[in-house]
């Protein structure tokens, strides 16, 4: 199958497509045909070796996916051609992927694209866990977002607007003000001391 590896660490232009066996899935395991993969921060950091796991090389990267169940065990709830988003942790940059029980599987409903699919799992269910489960965000609250510019800073703000809170975004640059309203903050603030502040 078609794959994709980190071959050396020296950044995302060093990567090689390759042809390797696809992979050997458990029972528990579910099978998935990839049809977008997501680029995320840990792609890049493992690119230069800089991620906190560290992968013996050559790996096949990609912590999300989306694409077609190929096969699943009996009790999953998810079933053959089934349209899914995931997050396997690894190993998502590949035409296949088998993703261990553990690792989140969602279906995707039929208005949402497989593009849209792969950019979930990340920053998605990371700032649902963080604003819903661990900030316990109510409608009315109102949210402070710092680099609201990033793919975690946009499921933030878009994310907390859809929970009906009034989002304030700060940005380091004013090229960025546009962007943070667009995706959905209410206020919008240039922090142009930000630089000096950190030292830089």
């Amino acid at each position: 199958m078609h794959a994709i590896y980190i071959i050396c660490l020296k950044g995302p232009a060093f990567v090689e497509a390759v042809e390797v066996d696809e992979p050997t899935a458990g029972a528990e395991s579910v099978v998935i045909d990839v049809h977008v993969a997501g680029v995320t921060f840990p792609e890049v950091a493992q690119s230069h070796g800089e991620y906190h796991l560290q992968r013996v090389l050559p790996f096949i990267p990609g912590t999300e996916v989306a694409g077609t169940v190929r096969s699943a065990p009996s009790d999953s709830g998810l079933r053959a051609w089934q349209r899914v988003a995931a997050f396997p942790g690894i190993g998502g940059y590949a035409a296949t992927v088998a993703v261990p029980p553990t690792a989140a599987v969602f279906p995707l409903p039929d208005n949402v694209s497989f593009r849209a699919g792969a950019a979930l799992p990340m920053n998605y269910l990371t700032m649902h866990f963080a604003l819903v489960r661990r900030a316990h965000l109510k409608p009315g609250e109102s949210v402070l977002m710092h680099g609201t510019a990033g793919g975690v800073g946009t499921a933030a703000v878009q994310l907390a607007a859809a929970l009906d809170a009034r989002v304030i975004a700060v940005v380091s640059e004013p090229g960025k003000l546009t962007a943070a309203r667009a995706v959905g903050a209410d206020e919008v603030v240039w922090l142009a001391a930000s630089r000096t502040l950190c030292g830089s």
